[in-house]
């Protein structure tokens, strides 16, 4: 016989389940709980009592006044190293982005007013960073905007063997062409990667014992044109340099202009570091590098740069998270630094960390061994500043919504902290984009990917903006200025 059910058992049916799921729920308040080694997962009391929901981040309003518009450059002098004039392309801000302590305002001073008489000299500034700045996407709007500002040209660095999609520069290169990093895939034995942090070779790295006689001469090429969609400072250059090491071996070189053979010599074969450079008759135009030898120097990169002004150059490590200083060949690296008269490190890092910080032990852990990165900085380039971006708002899903990471505003906090400890300053770009579950208001705006991490060419440009106008408000404070250029 079956048996009926009335309404009211329905209705009692569905209170004892409630009563049940609100029983778990106030038992195991997380909704989470591990037995036997299993994760199970419940509706947690945030979630039934709507007690924790994501802040809403007015994107619009945050970014009302933030102009990205390129301005280029106006009233050029004959050569194209020096503007007559500077362009206002920037605003002059209240925020309170960029902190650092009194030894910091001094070392920010000493470089500004290197930057304020820069004429023909030239300066770096070094953009290290993580996959968020990869591709030259938050470089490029930064040097477009710094070099039309200062002086100077082209985009600087570039990888000897290029593996990310670029906006400024399109590269190639032969199949032997090898990457060789020291933040993850293949390494060098002899550490001795320069300041790129990655190296291309076309052989194989031999032993001392080797048998020259049984090795046969290999050649490889690289070729590099400005890209299509890169800005106009970029895309113009006057020189290009080869930086090498580790030449032990006779070596041919052979550049290529628009297919036409322009230049052959050979390069230094006594294993220290040297430079190689073309100086380019006039426009840049498509270039080719050929190598001939029995085994491969190592090649640290190529500088694409005109006479003199500000170099800004971007080097992107994807998966790094900065702690890669004490892995290279220090006094390679020092040498680099001093005759390329880097001034400036601005270190974007900190999101690679991120999702692996359980507790607030491990943040002070990661924040003081970036801290240890820093001071080997310091010790490589005692006189330059330091500028650490810290990580941008990240969002993870949290019962079901996408929220920050619960540690990422102390992880904050922790970089800021130990960065002022080195006299360096630190750039809030986590409250630049709107503070907490300010990402996903990002992603909403396509201003950053699906991934909510990554920022898009114009949340890039966004972003690079905040950064710059932060940068040259400090740049009016601490250095003395003309009442037309404060208008």
């Amino acid at each position: 016989m079956q048996k009926s059910y009335k309404p009211f058992h329905i209705v009692l049916f569905i209170l004892g389940c409630l009563l049940i799921l609100g029983l778990v729920s106030y038992a195991v308040p997380s909704g989470k709980k591990d037995i036997l080694g299993y994760e199970f997962r419940f509706l947690s009391q945030h979630k039934l009592l709507k007690t924790e929901t994501r802040q809403e981040v007015n994107v619009d309003s945050l970014f009302a006044d933030i102009d990205t518009s390129i301005v280029e450059d106006i009233d050029l002098s004959d050569s194209i190293d020096e503007p007559k004039g500077k362009i206002k392309n920037y605003k002059v801000t209240t925020e309170d982005l960029l902190a650092f302590s009194e030894g910091g305002k001094e070392k920010f001073r000493l470089f500004f007013n290197k930057l304020k008489a820069i004429g023909s000299n030239k300066i770096r500034i070094l953009h290290y960073g993580d996959s968020q700045i990869e591709g030259d996407r938050v470089t490029s709007f930064l040097r477009q905007r710094l070099q039309t500002q200062f002086g100077g040209y082209g985009p600087g660095f570039i990888p000897a063997v290029n593996v990310y999609n670029t906006v400024t520069y399109t590269q190639t290169y032969s199949e032997n062409f090898q990457r060789f990093t020291n933040f993850g895939g293949q390494s060098l034995s002899t550490k001795r990667y320069g300041i790129m942090n990655s190296v291309g070779r076309f052989t194989p790295e031999y032993s001392d014992s080797i048998n020259l006689d049984s090795l046969e001469i290999v050649s490889a090429w690289m070729e590099v044109e400005p890209g299509p969609y890169g800005y106009s400072r970029a895309k113009t250059y006057k020189n290009i340099i080869v930086h090498y090491s580790d030449a032990f071996t006779a070596c041919e070189i052979r550049v290529w202009k628009n297919g036409e053979l322009v230049k052959t010599d050979s390069l230094i074969a006594d294993g220290k570091y040297h430079k190689f450079n073309y100086a380019l008759p006039d426009s840049p135009g498509k270039i080719k590098i050929e190598y001939s030898s029995k085994i491969s120097p190592n090649i640290l990169g190529y500088s694409l740069e005109g006479n003199g002004g500000l170099q800004v150059d971007n080097i992107a490590m994807r998966g790094s998270s900065g702690t890669f200083f004490g892995k290279i060949d220090q006094g390679l690296a020092k040498r680099i630094y001093d005759e390329q008269n880097v001034e400036l490190f601005i270190m974007q890092f900190g999101g690679n960390a991120v999702p692996y910080l359980k507790d607030t032990a491990a943040v002070e852990r990661a924040s003081r061994y970036f801290k240890g990165q820093l001071n080997v900085i310091k010790r490589l380039r005692p006189n330059a500043m330091i500028i650490v971006i810290g990580p941008s708002d990240m969002s993870t899903l949290i019962e079901e919504e996408f929220r920050t990471y619960p540690l990422l505003p102390l992880f904050v906090d922790q970089l800021r902290k130990v960065t002022k400890e080195i006299d360096g300053a630190y750039f809030d770009m986590y409250s630049a984009m709107g503070g907490e579950d300010a990402m996903a208001a990002w992603v909403e705006k396509g201003l950053a990917g699906q991934d909510h991490i990554h920022f898009t060419p114009k949340g890039a440009s966004i972003a690079a903006q905040k950064f710059y106008d932060a940068f040259m408000t400090t740049y009016n404070k601490l250095t003395t200025v003309n009442d037309s250029d404060e208008e």
